[in-house]
């Protein structure tokens, strides 16, 4: 039609383009990794059909679709446990071809237990218990009196001087110690390296926020201390430590993006996890109001703060101090809600002190004038 080509709006360019892809990058990445497991291989997949013991969780999502499927009238599309070996062979047997390749083109033969997916850990729910492995995490974790509900040892494990020690030490404390196969050790931590022993911890008890406020201005001196998006839980552990030794009466903690008392964090408390109450609280910024609001001065920790620590005369009253993260500091909306922010005197070039260690050294100096003062 006559003057189409004049009117607004019209098409410049074909209405087919050229098709868009990661030019092979994505497969680049997955190179080594080995084969992807069919589901019914998959331990965690409702169509498992492995020889290995069947999980839990896979059982209870079996007997969903059971149920489904009666209810529908239909056939449940689940795999037949036992009907499957999905156990590495040894030397080419037990169902594995000896020219079968693993992780990065390596023959498989000569493996044992169960095929686990390359690379895949095991992801516990928020609220289970956890499982420490490794022969040294677990000796330092009962060492340091970290509460267990049993300890798993692989059958054929090379005992050494450790192995006696995690043993004879778990037997003295009353925890029950169970003898289970390498491959369903292997399942249970997912893949992950364990060294033949597991340690089963449980979830961690966290305090309330509001009862952790309370009970902390029943005392002569109310302290508190808040980490703002700490992510190492071997620093969180640090700073529970330097919390109980300088006389704080809680921790608190974000709920997202933040470390929670893990063994890891537990065993670098040496116990005092046990005696510092910890919350966790879903927003930071609000809670450091409530604790505003509640008599107490909020002071954060800052490479640039306003306020020399050894000037800090709030240290004698209700105080909270707030400790940033690894990287960044304090974030910008708990920075605008403290009321001061400190700078701890250095002499030399260093631009900042880890985390913990600042804490550490600031709790040290509120410790001091509280002492002087009294």
């Amino acid at each position: 039609m006559a003057g189409n080509s004049q009117r607004r709006g019209r098409r410049l360019t074909s209405k087919a383009s050229a098709p868009k892809g990661s030019g092979g990058k994505n497969k680049d990445s997955l190179a080594g990794r080995g084969r992807t497991l069919p589901a019914d291989e998959r331990p965690w997949h409702k169509a498992y059909s492995g020889t290995e013991k069947l999980p839990q969780r896979t059982a209870w999502k079996q007997d969903k679709e059971r149920r489904a499927a009666a209810e529908e009238g239909r056939a449940p599309k689940i795999g037949q446990p036992g009907s499957k070996d999905t156990t590495w062979g040894r030397g080419g047997g037990r169902g594995v071809p000896t020219a079968a390749k693993g992780r990065g083109g390596k023959p498989t033969a000569g493996r044992s237990g169960p095929r686990v997916s390359p690379g895949r850990k095991s992801n516990p729910a928020k609220d289970s218990p956890e499982l420490l492995v490794g022969r040294n995490p677990v000796l330092e974790s009962l060492r340091a009196q970290v509460p267990a509900t049993a300890l798993y040892t692989a059958q054929g494990i090379d005992v050494d001087d450790r192995v006696k020690e995690i043993v004879r030490t778990a037997a003295d404390r009353g925890i029950a110690i169970l003898d289970v196969s390498r491959a369903e050790l292997d399942r249970m931590t997912g893949g992950v390296l364990h060294q033949g022993v597991g340690l089963q911890v449980p979830p961690f008890a966290y305090e309330p926020f509001e009862d952790l406020v309370t009970a902390a201005l029943e005392q002569a001196a109310p302290l508190l201390v808040a980490l703002d998006g700490v992510t190492d839980p071997r620093n969180l552990g640090a700073v529970i430590r330097s919390a109980a030794a300088f006389g704080a009466q809680g921790v608190f903690v974000p709920e997202r993006r933040a470390a929670g008392i893990t063994a890891t964090a537990w065993r670098t408390s040496a116990g005092a996890a046990a005696r510092v109450p910890v919350a966790q609280v879903t927003n930071l910024t609000r809670s450091l109001k409530a604790c505003k609001e509640a008599g107490f001065v909020v002071v954060g920790l800052d490479a640039d703060g306003e306020t020399d620590l050894y000037d800090l005369e709030a240290a004698v009253g209700p105080l909270v101090v707030v400790v940033g993260s690894e990287g960044r500091g304090l974030s910008r909306l708990v920075g605008e809600t403290c009321d001061l922010t400190v700078s701890i005197p250095m002499i030399s070039d260093v631009e900042s002190l880890n985390a913990s260690v600042a804490a550490a050294v600031t709790l040290a100096e509120v410790a001091r004038r509280r002492a002087v003062e009294a």
